[in-house]
């Protein structure tokens, strides 16, 4: 079956959605530990969140980029997820969809949450012919991101540097079978007509 051109794809449970970030070890280690972003996450600052794991890789470079050499999974609450969503706007201006540049240029400085679709990835971080969503939370979102959405985070910067062994040795399918399992997320119309390019 082909796969639609703009799906949310995601690992989820019935109550939450993973995301993936890479930090500098100084952010990554005790968000790990404790839970929760320390004090030194600014909450002030735009942060983008990622459901696709292999997206995140071909971002941080399996985590050796530098500032990103910690990669983490954020268990986040499908109710702030789909939040995010009903709130987004897109980050680029679409003819067709927004009434004219003055409108989305407005709905964009207001949101708090914008959306973009980026060529999804495989293992060989090459681009897929169909889309993965980024959103990016910036003011009310990132604080709620932070204080009431997040449930877990866990350090998956080793798993990040097993796979990416793997598929450096060739050894594909062992390399797959490792990957967090994402699935078609059941966002309705209702979550993502405004969001659809």
């Amino acid at each position: 079956m082909t796969e639609p051109r703009f799906r949310v794809r995601a690992r989820h449970t019935p109550s939450t959605v993973t995301v993936y970030q890479a930090y500098r070890p100084e952010i990554g280690g005790p968000a790990a530990s404790s839970g929760r972003f320390p004090a030194a996450w600014k909450r002030d600052r735009m942060t983008w969140i990622k459901p696709s794991f292999l997206w995140m890789m071909y971002r941080c470079g399996w985590g050796t980029k530098e500032g990103q050499e910690t990669v983490l999974a954020i268990e986040i609450s499908r109710e702030g997820f789909e939040w995010a969503l009903r709130h987004a706007c897109l980050s680029s201006y679409v003819r067709g969809l927004h009434p004219d540049q003055v409108t989305w240029q407005r709905q964009l400085r207001r949101a708090p949450t914008r959306v973009q679709w980026d060529p999804e990835r495989n293992l060989h971080l090459q681009s897929l012919p169909y889309r993965s969503l980024q959103l990016g939370l910036s003011g009310e979102a990132a604080r709620r991101y932070a204080d009431e959405w997040t449930v877990a985070i866990s350090d998956v910067t080793p798993l990040a540097h097993e796979i990416h062994a793997l598929v450096r040795s060739g050894d594909r399918d062992a390399a797959a079978r490792l990957l967090p399992q994402e699935r078609p997320y059941p966002a309705g119309d209702d979550l993502l007509s405004h969001l659809r390019p």
